[in-house]
């Protein structure tokens, strides 16, 4: 009623259709509830290599996979990739899509001429294109090219100009500057990988920094474990639903036929010629880590690569301890599968008192080459000297910088570019 009728008593007759517009307002409310759209869900899901050969993607939980197709435009080989094509990479794609899932393919830039590399990845997933996201990988690793903003321009272009799809732009937080803008000017999704931590984890409902760069998805973690796969898996989180997947993938809503089955390039009938040496200066770099995950990286070229790997570290398949190594009285032969850890528990020390691996990197020892046991306590991190540390496992920023007495915001080189996130073996500065 109006304002007039304040402090008045209403009419008897006013009560009844109150109460009716009560019961018609609470009607209306329920029905609105029940026919409003249901919020936009982000969703779950993971990527995955030319490592991953055999993964399951029916039954690894995720509610889209995005499958690596092509490096480069060719010549590259390890895992079950071939000239540079993934081979299993139909496969792994029919799983998930039989499965209910959405998916993406990407593509890894090696830097060379970005429009010949955009035609050797749409010519090798033209059958997905409208079905799948198309994306590109740019990294510093194996990249001739990293730090050239122009590179993934050219090359997201000319992808537009071959599908009428916008790519979506893969790359780590420390290198967004070299995409920055890309959203603006091509219409580009921006997918921003930065980790928290290296602990191990499941899928994360907020995972740290989501949003900080706008992007359209997250990669928060290389170390996820989800059932139905035994080694670890990068995980991600895209900031929308299934409609707005299929907008990236599709944007004009043309049709697709069904399953596709793209052929990939024609390889080679005699066996490809294996990079041995490559596979080894990757495996003493830390790439492929230790065994059991070091063996499945390198599948068949296991023993070739391994052999190398020793004769360069130690010439032969037993290495003995450095002859300046402060060694106690307990020597071991590291065998496949070890850790500094497994080594300690067995014949006593702490990780951190074994010595005389030649990696330099607690996390990376090798079967067939000694360690010794130190006497004494527990060593101090090994400081390289000159503002110079070589970080080890357990190794925190803020504990390099109480020991060295240094500000911990000095240090730099750090790859994750996340302070609390440092990788053993990489070398930090100040």
């Amino acid at each position: 009623m109006g304002i007039l009728n304040k402090g008045k008593p209403k009419p008897k007759h006013m009560k009844p259709r109150r109460r009716w517009r009560k019961l018609l307002t609470a009607l209306v409310v329920v029905v609105s509830m029940a026919f409003a759209p249901a919020a936009m869900a982000d969703m779950d899901g993971y990527d995955i290599s030319n490592w991953q050969c055999g993964i399951d993607t029916a039954t690894v939980p995720a509610d889209f996979v995005i499958v690596g197709t092509t490096w480069g435009s060719g010549g590259v080989y390890g895992g079950c990739m071939s000239n540079g094509v993934n081979t299993d990479a139909n496969r792994q794609l029919a799983g998930a899509i039989n499965s209910g899932k959405e998916t993406g393919v990407y593509h890894y830039a090696r830097g060379g001429n970005p429009e010949t590399e955009a035609r050797f990845f749409v010519d090798n997933v033209r059958g997905y294109v409208h079905r799948s996201v198309l994306i590109l990988d740019w990294e510093a690793q194996d990249n001739a090219s990293w730090g050239d903003k122009q590179w993934p321009r050219r090359w997201a272009r000319e992808v537009k100009r071959l599908t009428g799809v916008n790519p979506i732009i893969y790359t780590m937080d420390s290198g967004y500057w070299q995409v920055a803008g890309m959203e603006t000017e091509l219409n580009c999704g921006i997918w921003i990988a930065q980790y928290a931590t290296n602990l191990v984890t499941g899928y994360q409902t907020a995972p740290w920094n989501i949003g900080a760069r706008g992007e359209v998805m997250r990669q928060y973690t290389s170390n996820g474990s989800l059932n139905g796969w035994s080694g670890r898996l990068d995980l991600n989180k895209f900031r929308g639903d299934r409609a707005a997947w299929r907008k990236y993938a599709n944007p004009e809503d043309k049709g697709s036929s069904g399953l596709p089955d793209v052929k990939p390039t024609p390889q080679p009938t005699t066996a490809p010629t294996v990079d041995l040496n490559a596979l080894a200066t990757r495996t003493i770099r830390g790439d492929f880590g230790n065994d059991p995950a070091r063996r499945q990286a390198l599948g068949g070229a296991y023993d070739r690569v391994m052999a190398i790997v020793n004769q360069r570290l130690g010439g032969g398949p037993t290495v003995s301890a450095p002859a300046n190594t402060n060694c106690g009285s307990v020597c071991v032969t590291v065998k496949s599968g070890d850790t500094l850890s497994t080594i300690a528990a067995r014949n006593g020390g702490s990780w951190n008192q074994w010595t005389g691996y030649r990696s330099g990197n607690p996390a990376l020892i090798y079967p067939g080459e000694t360690v010794c046991r130190r006497t004494g306590p527990a060593v101090a991190p090994a400081y390289a000297g000159g503002g110079r540390y070589v970080v080890r496992s357990g190794d925190t920023l803020g504990g390099i910088a109480a020991y060295y007495r240094v500000n911990m915001y000095s240090i730099h080189g750090y790859r994750s570019g996340n302070p609390a996130l440092i990788y053993p073996g990489e070398t930090l500065y100040w």
